[in-house]
């Protein structure tokens, strides 16, 4: 996606004594204005409802009083900050960090968090304490292919053959594998492949797998998933439904996040929009909760994967505003989001621009049926950023194939980049409100190796360097036999030392390329390397490093 427009920032002071302003404006791509509604993820927000009844007698300032109190959680006794939540049996779990609202340090206490299991019978609440974990702050539960439960925090996580314990803690095992860390490792955010195994993001957007979500997780990615433009972006959520993995992040303190999907967790593409701002608790009655901040969104999954509510941690006024034994805090809030719905390009055929017409298949549902509850004629399809901005193909013809609806669309004028892998429906039910969803491209593969190469090690034979470098699949194939490239910079100049072949490789095995260095390093000099996987290839891996190959 091209941004024409992001200008200098103006940081806005909103408060003295010696305080640092904790929010700044950012300006928007101005295309942005012409996105239609569906355009940008923020859409995807559905009212609130009115559990119980609307109160004044709580805490908070005068933007979020009078509220409904008994959406997500929250009391006087305690600060919550977090809520990632998981259905099971009859009852919905939410795992939240919370610290005592007395506490001296405010909400800079929030270091000491305690981890919270609380219940509920509903998804937005409200939810009622049911025990706790111990320390941890930032917590995510995931379960593991055995059925294990996972709850991550800073720092660690704590493990459990069920939901409501007994829970044991235990430190995870990471490997930067040559490749710098991006910003630390406190916000850490999972899901898990088709396969088992997991993928995770960490703060900085670095891309790291697991071979089962609770062994050695090993970075792969070089660079940030993130958008490449400025922002403080801490707390990404990750999911993964039937079409693709989705990432959100939120820049902290121009309190704006970006939305980004991927085919594989690695490469990722930003749409257009804002994924979320603050303003987006409305209620079914109008009523807006202008919460200050809300950070640390989770998602709340059904079946087949899709978001169907998002969960913030919300406060009040600026962080530095919330004191002890105070009017102000935090909680967790719930609001349901438009959930996608199923499609499926019926054709097998490849889309490119000589595609007239595509058909697309429109799944029934429990709560959707296709033939009555679509208004065509504010259909588009194709290209992401296409329908996101009002273009795309319309509709020519439907055809009932049992519940379901086979819905042909104008193809030539999809829009779909060559490089992309869904195509995206955007429209409204005959009812007014959003219908949305993405349908995978024929003749795409969504389950490829990723070949990933370490720095080489160095040893001297005689008067020849020697080196070695380890290659691991990190994909859910098996790979097919690959070349490596070995280069580095000597006066300036690129040398290229011979093209190494090697086997196929299993998922998450490894092995070692051996090569003949020449014996041209000069002692102590640390060179620039490059190692490169499949070069020129779309499936091309690159990594960079120094290396002192004569110490």
């Amino acid at each position: 996606m091209k941004l024409n427009l992001f200008v200098l920032t103006l940081t806005i002071p909103l408060f003295c004594l010696g305080l640092n302003a904790q929010t700044t404006e950012r300006a928007k791509p101005a295309e942005w204005r012409n996105l239609v509604f569906g355009g940008r993820f923020m859409d995807l927000f559905l009212p609130m409802q009115n559990n119980g009844k609307i109160s004044s007698d709580t805490w908070g300032a005068e933007n979020v009083v009078p509220r409904y109190t008994n959406n997500g959680i929250e009391n006087r006794k305690w600060s919550f900050w977090c809520a990632s939540i998981k259905h099971s049996g009859s009852k919905y779990h939410m795992f939240t960090a919370a610290w005592l609202e007395s506490s001296p340090k405010g909400h800079a206490a929030w270091p000491g968090s305690i981890t919270f299991h609380a219940v509920s019978d509903k998804m937005d609440g409200p939810y009622v304490v049911k025990d706790t974990l111990g320390r941890g702050h930032n917590p995510e539960v995931y379960q593991l292919k055995d059925g294990r439960w996972v709850v991550y925090v800073i720092d660690g996580y704590y493990i459990s053959n069920d939901l409501n314990g007994p829970w044991f803690y235990k430190k995870f095992n990471f490997q930067n594998r040559d490749r710098g860390i991006i910003d630390g490792m406190s916000n850490l955010t999972f899901a898990q492949r088709e396969d088992g195994t997991y993928l995770m993001i960490n703060r900085g957007g670095g891309t790291w797998f697991s071979q089962t979500g609770d062994s050695t997780y090993y970075q792969v990615s070089e660079k940030s998933a993130y958008p490449a433009i400025r922002g403080e972006f801490e707390d990404p959520v990750v999911w993964r439904d039937n079409i693709q993995y989705h990432l959100i992040v939120n820049d902290w303190l121009g309190r704006i996040a970006y939305y980004l999907r991927s085919k594989d967790g690695l490469k990722w593409k930003q749409e257009s929009g804002e994924a979320y701002t603050p303003g987006v608790s409305v209620h079914e009655d109008g009523k807006v909760e202008a919460w200050h901040k809300y950070e640390r969104m989770r998602v709340l999954q059904d079946s087949y994967g899709r978001a169907i509510q998002a969960n913030f941690a919300v406060i009040d006024v600026e962080k530095v505003l919330d004191k002890a034994n105070d009017n102000h805090s935090s909680k967790a809030i719930c609001i349901p989001l438009t959930k996608g719905r199923l499609l499926t390009i019926v054709d097998k055929k490849p889309i490119s621009s000589d595609t007239r017409m595509i058909r697309v298949r429109i799944a029934s549902e429990a709560d959707f049926n296709p033939m009555t509850d679509i208004d065509f004629r504010s259909l588009r399809f194709g290209g992401s950023e296409q329908v996101n901005y009002g273009k795309g193909g319309k509709v020519l013809k439907t055809e009932a194939i049992g519940k379901d609806l086979v819905v042909t669309f104008d193809g030539t004028d999809h829009g779909i980049p060559a490089d992309d892998y869904v195509a995206k429906l955007i429209g409204k039910t005959t009812g007014g409100k959003l219908l949305i969803g993405y349908a995978r491209l024929p003749g795409i593969s969504f389950k490829e190796p990723i070949l990933s190469a370490r720095l080489p090690i160095f040893s001297v034979e005689g008067q020849q360097f020697k080196t070695s470098i380890e290659i691991q699949n990190f994909g859910e194939v098996a790979s097919k036999p690959a070349v490596l490239k070995l280069a580095y910079f000597r006066d300036g100049k690129e040398v290229v030392l011979p093209i190494a072949k090697f086997g196929d490789l299993k998922p998450f095995e490894k092995t070692t390329v051996n090569l003949n260095a020449g014996k041209d390093f000069e002692k102590g000099i640390a060179y620039d390397f490059i190692v490169t996987v499949n070069p020129g290839d779309r499936d091309e891996q690159l990594l960079h490093g120094k290396v002192s190959p004569n110490p």
